[in-house]
């Protein structure tokens, strides 16, 4: 129990969090901290009114923790799993949009089926090191690099060209990738910056259409709101755009073309003894998002 309650206090950089997580008081872990202090012989964090940090010997004492707590926690998984219950905290890192709209019900869901299990469900749309933070499994769009991190295959996230009624009554609807030059164009930035839109016919042909429009965002909400609004065309993935196009809001362009999508991938920290509270929730987001699971509610 000390060397977690270690690991969590370098984590969190607190005392106060590392408890509030763990579900025990603030003096409990600082007595359990000066413990282990005491018994090594040595100062393991650095206290300041900032925070608490890891002195050299201790950020070498945290790695070394960090590797048995994992297995202590993988031990009890072992041991429950007999009882058919997955239980402990499961940390997952997503991005906003996605965490927003489809990972935050879908957990609420999976909370109400395991309810021994305690969720610290992080949205970013920063790159989040998954060893440092602390993160159990980060849901990720794309081809992912090459890396010493575990993946597990999800599911695909595609793309839907929109626009608003309003909009297409001023302007006309694209019939083809070159008629969408013409038009205003609202931009994804964080995938598309290159201000470039890719469509394939049915025939395998390939067309790369330079756009330009009154807004870039690197926030996919915001560019949904500008479309409804009748600003321009947008290229959403389509779970964002999903309830638009149910309400009419927005109406779906060029069917006939395919658009880029996205793999999904669950990552962890590592291939080698993955928890069986990671593996549990990886099979069932598997289950979940499984064929056109963006036309679905979560």
């Amino acid at each position: 129990m000390t060397m977690q309650v270690f690991v969590r206090v370098v984590e969190t950089g607190s005392f106060s969090k590392a408890a509030a997580e763990l579900g025990i008081t603030q003096p409990t872990v600082t007595k359990a901290v000066a413990e282990a202090e005491r018994r090594l012989g040595a100062r393991l964090l650095h206290r300041s009114t900032r925070g608490v940090t890891a002195t050299e010997v201790g950020a070498l004492y945290y790695e070394r923790s960090k590797l048995v707590a994992r297995q202590f926690d993988e031990a009890e998984n072992v041991a429950r799993q007999g009882q058919q219950e997955i239980a402990g905290t499961l940390r997952i890192s997503t991005s906003v949009a996605f965490g927003r709209r489809v990972m935050a019900p879908l957990t609420l869901d999976y909370m109400r089926e395991h309810p021994l299990l305690q969720i610290d469900l992080g949205f970013d749309d920063r790159y989040v090191n998954l060893v440092e933070q602390g993160v159990d499994v980060a849901i990720r769009m794309g081809r992912l690099a090459d890396s010493t991190l575990g993946a597990s295959y999800i599911g695909m996230n595609p793309w839907v060209l929109v626009a608003a009624p309003a909009y297409l009554a001023a302007h006309g609807e694209p019939r083809t990738p070159v008629d969408v030059a013409a038009h205003a164009c609202l931009v994804y930035s964080s995938v598309q910056g290159d201000a470039r839109w890719h469509f394939r016919s049915a025939q395998g042909e390939e067309h790369a259409v330079p756009v330009r429009g009154p807004l870039r965002s690197n926030n996919l909400s915001t560019v949904l709101s500008a479309c409804e609004a009748g600003f321009g065309l947008a290229m959403l993935p389509h779970y964002v755009a999903h309830e638009a196009l149910v309400q009419q809001r927005v109406q779906p362009l060029l069917q006939a073309y395919a658009l880029p999508s996205q793999e999904v991938h669950a990552v962890y920290p590592s291939p080698k003894l993955v928890p069986q509270k990671v593996t549990g929730f990886i099979a069932w987001l598997q289950r979940r998002l499984q064929g056109s699971w963006w036309l679905r509610a979560p």
